[in-house]
């Protein structure tokens, strides 16, 4: 594991989103790495935000909460930044659907206004936005590289899209330094579990620890998961390496497993549980995107980055994690 100290030492640090998953997860490396962190959060019950993400580590950062969609409040806040890992979002694409206009401000306008107050009042700062998969579509060809084609199938995809596209305009004509990771399934300790509206693999974890069958919809579809570890890592690189300005790198995991394949692990590694198969809705089959696993050897071969976490053993910590956090997360 790389010594992030050289790199973030005293150095000032914003994360928006950052009492979700993967921001508070990144907060917890960049304080051991000796960083003043500044977590930005609205704390919408629906968008994954916990207080108790950071429970560890509350006392060493400062905390505000603030919705990005307040334009006229960003520009005290990344105002004297040296880094912003810009991760506030909507991640349901079923509530992109039944309310598009909520994620399009969140997706699409409000990453404009951060870029500009970025822009106005510290355009020298190092940003790394979170983008995903899900702007591809359905696949034409596996694995995917970062040259398919984009087509997404719902709303969210079309807005993070516009936002993924912004950071890397604003890097063109801006002269700004900034990049973006699309992120594939990513897995581990402070998902979210009371729904799918992160990650479905959140929802069989909370059933199967509270003893109830949880439902795959489809099974044969093909995935790749990446643990939470790696993925920070991932963002803490392309923060620090200059080649990854104006670049989108994809991110993925180390092995590829159908939903049924990987259902039949978390069963065993349990020790205990079970699951049904059903049929997908059919709504929500309309914006299923099918099979997908990243071709992630841009990154690799730039950055140095490659998934170092096996499905196992992210299965197993995030297991553990939640037979003693469950109650803090439903």
């Amino acid at each position: 594991m790389t010594s992030w100290n050289k790199y973030f030492k005293s150095k000032r640090v914003l994360i928006t989103g950052g009492l979700g998953f993967i921001g508070s997860n990144l907060a917890r490396v960049l304080v051991e790495a000796g960083a003043k962190v500044t977590i930005l959060d609205s704390l919408i019950p629906q968008y994954g935000g916990s207080l108790h993400n950071i429970s560890k580590i509350k006392k060493q950062i400062k905390v505000y909460r603030a919705d990005i969609r307040e334009d006229h409040k960003l520009p005290r806040f990344v105002r004297g930044q040296d880094y912003l890992f810009n991760l506030a979002g909507q991640t349901s694409h079923w509530d992109s659907m039944t309310d598009p206009a909520a994620d399009l401000d969140i997706n699409c306008r409000a990453q404009l206004s951060i870029l500009e107050a970025c822009r106005k009042h510290n355009p020298k700062i190092r940003i790394v936005f979170a983008s995903t998969r899900q702007i591809y579509g359905r696949p034409d060809h596996l694995p995917v590289k970062e040259t398919h084609p984009l087509r997404p199938v719902d709303i969210n995809g079309i807005n993070k899209v516009a936002g993924e596209s912004f950071h890397l305009l604003y890097a063109k004509i801006h002269g700004m330094n900034t990049c973006a990771l699309r992120l594939t399934n990513t897995i581990g300790p402070g998902m979210r579990i009371k729904d799918a509206r992160q990650t479905f693999v959140g929802v069989w974890i909370r059933d199967i620890l509270k003893g109830k069958r949880f439902e795959v919809w489809g099974g044969d579809q093909k995935r790749d998961f990446t643990y939470v570890d790696d993925a920070v890592e991932a963002f803490l690189l392309a923060a620090t390496h200059p080649e990854a300005r104006g670049v989108v790198y994809n991110l993925g995991g180390p092995a590829v497993v159908t939903l049924r394949e990987l259902a039949d692990a978390l069963v065993e590694l349990n020790g205990s549980g079970g699951y049904q198969v059903r049929q997908f809705p059919k709504e929500r089959a309309k914006i299923d995107i099918g099979d997908y696993y990243a071709d992630y050897n841009l990154i690799k071969r730039k950055l140095g980055w490659r998934p170092k976490t096996n499905l196992k053993s992210a299965l197993i910590q995030t297991l553990e994690y939640y037979r003693t956090e469950l109650n803090h997360y439903m």
